[in-house]
């Protein structure tokens, strides 16, 4: 909480501004507001506008409209040094460092205390001890950086951008790659931070480390500001509402009516997956025929589980068992060979080879099964692919066209297809209908239907409440890395979602 006599005059005052790329407005007349010793955070869904917003306000972006004013004064920041320079230091996810520099060259970086005309390390190693034990970190400073944890990593660029700015400091996710104690070590140092008076901008996406840290949130959707509120003030429920879009109707809501299908053993079950700084120990089980939505809301986790199911990430503990037989799930090869099939979130640059032919993608996977020594015959590509552009209405000239001259959905079709011929038994399907039109994403639902109803066990992630209400038999929610929950049968609605990924 804000310390008591904290001077509350705004520090920080961003208003009316906007900014706009070719064909999209991503900053609409925001305002925002910083006052001193304060941890204002700062959170939205994926094109929310909050990396826009403090790229303007660091001088990567140049504002189109609005003011910008800095201790009563009225500034312009023309580069990321121009905004260190006024007092505003950012310390981003990635650290920004010289890992082979030790601590202390690191916090004086471009900065040395000079003797002589030579730098003199011995001052600069005093200084940094110093400012480290004032904040509570006892370590060796000549070290380098790569012997300590990303936690103390993170500590030292928050330590160096205080050094270098000491009015306000944007930390974007620091969190998201660490565990709770070094969660708890980093927030020790934001705390006195604040005692100093500096106002802090928090970026972050973990609901519970909001409310912990926390004292003001502003809430943006799609370039606008929605919301800004006192954190004792506002409700996570009230909270969740804003960050999507969606009012929560006083009733429970419509809930799905309850399958008449009835599931054999599970073909997919996982206990104490885990992998750390990403997801904890969680267990699920897929049966076949069975559609599972995987909900939550930006950065709860989501798509590190599709990735450590599909071997992209390598578990850190638990097991996995396909059919009742124990699996070692060590890489995308082995899931495939298990039955498995992946389309990620971003097609551009995870799903879709940009410059190969419409048939040429659709082949791949299925190639890849068979092994490269078995080649496919051109004739047996051609069939295939034929057959896959009428199965699933992919409007394509030819199976020849480069498939970054498709549309987002035909894109997208193309990957479904890629999986479809390989004839998968799991299918985890992530952000299947993001970006695509309207006519697409209907056709993508009715896709997912029809292969559950073949005996497709089926593992979807998305944004889109009604959606996941719509095909899911079974939701499980996933809350800052964890598992919080699962819904199923009639109890499955956007309220219940929604309380679900709110609930404390």
């Amino acid at each position: 909480m804000v310390m008591q006599g904290q001077d509350k005059t705004p520090l920080l005052e961003v208003r009316g501004l906007t900014k706009t790329f070719p064909s999209t407005v991503a900053l609409a007349g925001v305002d925002f507001t910083l006052h001193r010793g304060d941890v204002h955070v700062l959170v939205g869904e994926n094109g929310a506008g909050k990396s826009t917003l403090i790229k303007v306000i660091t001088g990567v972006y140049q504002k189109d409209a609005g003011s910008i004013v800095l201790d009563g004064k009225s500034i312009n920041p023309q580069s990321p040094k121009h905004a260190q320079d006024l007092g505003i230091s950012t310390v981003y996810q990635e650290v920004n460092l010289i890992p082979t520099l030790s601590v202390a060259e690191n916090i004086f970086l471009g900065r040395q205390p000079m003797r002589f005309g030579m730098i003199d390390m011995k001052t600069a190693n005093r200084r940094a001890k110093q400012l480290l034990l004032d904040f509570g970190v006892d370590i060796d400073v000549t070290r380098n950086l790569s012997a300590y944890s990303v936690a103390i990593q993170q500590i030292v660029a928050v330590v160096r951008g205080v050094d270098l700015s000491a009015k306000v400091l944007i930390l974007d996710e620091p969190t998201s790659s660490l565990d709770r104690p070094e969660v708890e070590m980093l927030f020790s140092v934001i705390q006195s931070l604040k005692q100093r008076g500096i106002g802090i901008i928090l970026i972050t996406h973990f609901l519970d480390q909001v409310y912990e840290i926390g004292d003001r949130i502003t809430v943006l959707r799609n370039g606008h500001k929605v919301g800004e509120h006192q954190l004792s003030e506002l409700s996570r429920v009230q909270l969740i509402t804003e960050m999507l879009g969606k009012e929560l109707s006083h009733e429970n809501g419509v809930g799905k009516a309850k399958s008449n299908q009835v599931f054999a053993n599970p073909f997919l079950s996982v206990k104490g997956f885990a992998r750390r700084g990403e997801v904890e120990p969680f267990n699920l089980d897929i049966q076949p025929g069975e559609i599972v939505g995987l909900a939550g809301l930006l950065g709860s986790g989501r798509t590190e589980v599709a990735h450590l199911i599909f071997g992209i990430e390598q578990n850190d503990g638990g097991d996995a068992y396909v059919n009742g037989q124990p699996v070692k799930l060590s890489s995308p090869r082995k899931a495939i060979q298990q039955g498995f099939g992946l389309c990620p979130e971003d097609r551009k640059v995870e799903g879709i080879f940009a410059e190969l032919s419409v048939r040429e993608n659709i082949i791949l996977a299925l190639q890849a099964k068979m092994g490269w020594f078995n080649t496919l015959s051109r004739s047996k590509q051609d069939a295939l692919a034929d057959e896959m552009i009428k199965a699933l209405s992919i409007a394509t000239s030819s199976a020849d066209k480069p498939i970054k001259e498709l549309s987002g959905g035909n894109q997208q079709k193309v990957i479904l297809a890629r999986w479809l011929i390989s004839n998968p038994d799991l299918l985890i399907l992530d952000e299947p209908t993001r970006g695509i039109d309207v006519g697409a994403h209907a056709e993508i639902v009715q896709i997912i239907k029809k292969l559950a109803q073949q005996g497709k066990a089926m593992l979807i992630i998305s944004s889109e409440l009604a959606e996941v209400v719509d095909y899911s038999d079974r939701v499980v929610i996933m809350r800052d890395r964890k598992k919080v929950g699962e819904l199923e049968g009639e109890d499955i609605n956007e309220t219940t979602i929604m309380k679900a990924i709110a609930a404390h």
